[in-house]
């Protein structure tokens, strides 16, 4: 059985998210690159106010990624794929070759700027647990709002503009739902984020780009990602079309994928990949104090699953 690495994306960050690797050398040039992009220094960014803002996040979580990643591949066996959600799949293509940590942090950088120039100015978010994909579905088409993410069959991130989003809470409440708003001001993975998509696509056509050495799943579609012009298509379309979480992870299990750990802040992917496929060992590096407690704990699960 296998190890599958998992790239997060934005709303865990945190001041704290890059404790376990600040000081330790195989990180510097990550957060080195992260630091001059941004203007400040990393543990101060994930401290700030404005952490949550695209043109914040999306570079700080891809330096988090990377960070944890570099310090443990010389602890890890190779992973037999990667996978990255929302911002994370730029992430998860650097970690398995597509491009290097520069460039993916820049990437990060000029996809949040597209990002949030396509986005309307009254646009968000939200979670909505408990109904499943029809009833949802339904509850968009009548209120104009979009699925952005589908995480389980009946968890699902909604993108639209705050109005809408707000008919649409009340009348999923009414159902049975549990609402949650996000700290997300894009509306991502949605159709108004068609210009960014197109933007971004030509932004990739110009990017320095080789194929994946490490097997990588398409978010849109949980396809592996195995030539240029679908790495192209996969990171740009993702922008403006719903991200198929549950129908990924079902396909890295199908691929014999049963140790899973959750690279960068927080720890929500390991939850839902858990909850989803409790025959499988899951945990974040941030269950851990040190990395070398991740790192061991991964050679045991592999064993475990033998």
């Amino acid at each position: 059985m296998s190890l599958a690495l998992l790239c997060p994306g934005q709303g865990a960050q945190h001041p704290a998210m890059f404790d376990r690797v600040r000081d330790l050398p195989a990180a510097r040039e990550v957060l080195d690159t992260a630091t001059a992009l941004l203007g400040l220094d990393v543990t101060a960014a994930a401290a700030a106010d404005d952490r949550f803002d695209n043109t914040v996040a999306q570079p700080l979580l891809c330096a988090a990624s990377l960070a944890h990643w570099h310090c443990l591949r010389e602890r890890l066996p190779p992973p037999a794929l990667v996978a990255g959600y929302s911002i994370g799949e730029l992430a998860a293509q650097s970690i398995a070759g597509s491009f290097s940590a520069a460039t993916c942090l820049a990437l990060a950088s000029q996809r949040a700027q597209l990002m949030d120039a396509a986005s309307p100015p009254d646009a968000g978010m939200q979670a909505v647990l408990g109904l499943p994909r029809a009833a949802i579905q339904a509850l968009c088409d009548t209120y104009g709002t979009y699925i952005a993410i589908a995480n389980g069959a009946d968890h699902f991130i909604l993108g639209g503009r705050l109005l809408a989003l707000h008919a649409l809470s009340a009348a999923a409440v009414q159902q049975g739902a549990d609402v949650r708003v996000l700290p997300v001001h894009v509306p991502a993975h949605t159709p108004l984020l068609a210009s960014a998509a197109d933007g971004f696509a030509q932004v990739l056509a110009q990017a320095p780009l080789q194929m994946p050495q490490l097997q990588v799943l398409a978010g849109i579609d949980a396809r592996p990602v195995r030539t240029r012009a679908a790495l192209e298509h996969s990171l740009a379309t993702q922008l403006a079309q719903t991200i198929e979480w549950a129908q990924l992870m079902h396909q890295a299990f199908e691929r014999g994928a049963r140790v899973f750990l959750q690279l960068g802040p927080g720890t929500a992917l390991a939850r839902m990949v858990a909850s989803a496929y409790p025959c499988c060992e899951v945990r974040a590096v941030e269950e851990f104090q040190q990395l070398e407690g991740a790192a061991a704990w991964v050679d045991a699960a592999l064993g475990r699953q033998q």
